[in-house]
């Protein structure tokens, strides 16, 4: 219920315009941790938990103060899904490396678009696989990650590829991504999935395969924290649809 009402609220506050995907975005990360603005979502709050399983049940992560760790699933696919579902939107999320391993980790936007999170302080070179990347598509514009004693955050624009009645890709969708206070992706393209592990494909459950055929023909899904055996913690994560498209999902038995 609180987070219907939270989605009304927005409602009557969302005006569209023309510029959305401009310049314009450059959200201040200089204070952690960021407030939400009034037209946010809050999906991860000091009081707040808006995230299921992959499976649609309550998760098994522990949550403490407002803090998730990632805790490790078969084949590291133990992925939170959030129960609001959106098309286009700005998503802000902190997230604290543990200071054993890798510290490899991720943001699915619609659960086909991977922001990485892993440890690369000190990494010159940066691939698909460093952080900042998005995962198959784009290696980041700078190396801007820290190292586990420090929260960190990202802001994302997202705006969702388009499809046809067939399900096919007719327009290309972007990200624009900040990384503690720099720019790591710039309207990079996105079409179809490259990754044979994102949530749809990789471990997948029924409730994911059903929200995956409705999001194929709305372009409307949810935001996923990523499990990949390492123990990152996450806090403050929120949502900020553009559009009226956003909801709760629900499975309907039909």
């Amino acid at each position: 219920m609180q987070l219907r009402n939270a989605l009304l609220s927005l409602f009557a506050l969302v005006t569209l315009h023309g510029a959305l995907f401009a310049d314009d975005f450059q959200p201040n990360q200089k204070e952690l941790p960021v407030q939400p603005p009034e037209d946010a979502i809050v999906l991860l709050g000091k009081d707040t938990n808006e995230f299921l399983s992959k499976s649609g049940n309550e998760i098994d992560w522990p949550l403490k103060d407002g803090v998730l760790t990632s805790t490790r699933g078969e084949g590291r696919s133990n992925h939170l899904v959030s129960k609001l579902h959106f098309r286009d939107a700005d998503i802000h999320v902190e997230f604290k490396l543990p200071q054993k391993g890798t510290g490899n980790s991720g943001i699915y936007i619609h659960g086909n678009y991977e922001l990485q999170i892993i440890n690369s302080v000190g990494k010159e070179k940066l691939d698909q696989g460093e952080i900042g990347a998005v995962y198959g598509f784009a290696p980041a514009l700078v190396n801007a990650g820290k190292g586990p004693e420090d929260w960190q955050v990202y802001d994302i624009r997202y705006q969702a590829p388009r499809r046809d009645d067939s399900g096919k890709i007719i327009k290309q969708g972007s990200i624009t991504a900040w990384l503690n206070g720099q720019k790591v992706q710039d309207a990079t393209k996105l079409g179809e999935p490259r990754s044979q592990y994102h949530p749809y494909r990789y471990k997948t459950t029924d409730y994911l395969k059903a929200i995956w055929e409705r999001q194929k023909e709305t372009s409307i899904g949810p935001v996923f924290l990523q499990d990949h055996d390492n123990a990152v913690q996450f806090r403050n994560v929120w949502v900020k649809p553009l559009d009226q498209k956003a909801f709760v999902y629900e499975v309907t038995n039909e």
